[in-house]
């Protein structure tokens, strides 16, 4: 019994077995949430590694019907813990009774950046965040500040997770291979609990200011307010990817004392 990978799924079965334990003992070897929740599990390639770890409550989330009817058959002890749900659209808070859970798996490429944003709601019920991605958006994620690969994905993850590139994978150890190379990251729940700021006027200018990335990041917040009233202040002059974490919180809540004044 197998199941074939379907191309508008973005499915490619990882089948290097040593790749699998390596990707499982990253997160054994950091002790991560007792409660995992794994995304396109397709034919179990690392689900078997994790439903070894002692200690843990592994749940797995599959859209693949053929891939459901696999899992049901060969891995009896996911009875029950297979759930048939668009990971995009599901309502997170609803798993492990509202405790704390790592999200885990060989994430599908073509919504992996989603898949991190998804997250990001539910991020203090997600302590962890292990797996891989295409190779581009998995350095982008752990990209610091000053590169063009620093984005807005690279910003909000960061503003929440502290994040580790791993590894690199190569094509030829998928079925079928990719046409890029992969990479593993791991995303550790850092200490900002609540934010000094309204966490949604800070997207919102993380966004403006990348979407305007080669103007300044006056230029760039010309399309949220009226930047005539902002202070003259040393970021204003620079580009969206110069500027931290911190330097995106400081320059909210310049903005914010700037609305409240006017």
């Amino acid at each position: 019994m197998s199941v074939q990978p379907k191309k508008h799924l973005g499915q490619h079965f990882l089948t290097d077995e040593n790749i699998c334990k390596k990707i499982v003992a990253q997160y054994v070897n950091f002790k991560g949430a007792n409660n995992i929740l794994e995304i396109g599990p397709g034919m179990g390639a690392i689900t078997k590694y994790f439903l070894d770890i002692e200690g843990t409550e592994l749940h797995v989330m599959e859209i693949d019907k053929d891939s459901v009817e696999y899992l049901s058959t060969v891995y009896p002890q996911l009875q029950g813990k297979i759930h048939s749900d668009d990971f995009l659209k599901t309502d997170l808070s609803q798993f492990f009774d509202k405790s704390p859970f790592a999200v885990v798996g060989n994430f599908p490429y073509n919504i992996s950046s989603q898949i991190l944003f998804h997250c990001i709601e539910y991020r203090n019920q997600i302590p962890e965040i292990m797996g891989m991605f295409q190779k581009e958006v998995a350095e982008r994620v752990a990209e610091p500040p000053g590169s063009k690969k620093y984005g807005i994905l690279s910003v909000l993850m960061q503003t929440y997770y502290d994040i580790e590139y791993c590894f690199t994978v190569h094509e030829n150890v998928f079925n079928p291979p990719p046409k890029v190379k992969s990479g593993v990251i791991r995303c550790l729940r850092n200490d900002r609990t609540h934010l000094p700021v309204d966490e949604e006027l800070y997207k919102r200018i993380i966004k403006a200011t990348f979407n305007q990335r080669r103007k300044t990041i006056r230029n760039g917040l010309k399309l949220i307010l009226d930047v005539s009233l902002l202070p003259d202040h040393p970021f204003l002059k620079k580009r969206a990817e110069t500027l931290s974490v911190d330097d995106f919180i400081q320059l909210t809540q310049i903005i914010e004392e700037t609305i409240k004044e006017n």
